[in-house]
């Protein structure tokens, strides 16, 4: 399979309709691909920190790794880099400024720079105005044959999901896939009890 291939599979979340066998192919060249990145390509390193910190508020560590443990980020930087188009990288990265902008208006600070209960509430109005613009549209938030989402915070979240559930740790330690299950674990039959003969 070719690069091109298994970044369109990663970004449009297709992957996880794969066949086992391929579906690990696919994430071990995908894998591959964001390690071999020494340093975003894409993302400045202010937008990386600000993408990593929104990303590990979506998906938090807590008894299994949280999005910064599985690279969410770098995926994000490898999608904008090799996949979006660049209107979609545009549209993308514009988000990100208007994150760091509603912060400075509100905190006076940058997203990254503010507490955890500042950052939940400015993810909290981007959530909430995602809502209401797909309730406002009369179609989908998706165009036939477009791969993202129109709104920035969709688009992050998507990006943020599927690189964690196509993880090795989001696929075995959330979702409890096993490749070649441990053993079959059927009913037992119950059994047949015998009714005493009446006379």
């Amino acid at each position: 399979m070719h690069r091109r291939d298994v970044l369109r599979l990663l970004a449009t979340g297709s992957l996880l309709q794969l066949a086992p066998p391929t579906l690990f192919a696919v994430l071990r060249e995908a894998r591959d691909l964001i390690q071999s990145q020494t340093s975003p390509r894409t993302l400045n390193a202010h937008q990386h920190a600000t993408v990593k910190a929104m990303a590990e508020m979506v998906i938090p560590r807590t008894d299994t790794p949280g999005a910064s443990d599985v690279g969410v980020a770098e995926f994000v930087d490898l999608i904008l880099t090799e996949w979006y188009e660049e209107a979609e990288r545009t549209r993308f990265l514009s988000g990100l400024a208007e994150v760091d902008s509603r912060s400075q208006t509100l905190f006076g600070k940058d997203f990254v720079d503010g507490s955890s209960l500042q950052q939940s509430d400015i993810l909290m109005a981007l959530g909430e105005k995602m809502v209401e613009e797909v309730g406002q549209q009369a179609r989908p938030l998706r165009r036939r044959g477009a791969s993202t989402p129109a709104n920035f915070y969709a688009m992050l979240r998507h990006l943020t999901l599927t690189a964690y559930y196509t993880s090795e740790a989001g696929a075995t330690d959330e979702l409890h896939f096993e490749m070649i299950p441990g053993s079959y674990q059927g009913c037992p039959a119950e059994p047949i009890k015998e009714e005493p003969e009446q006379r």
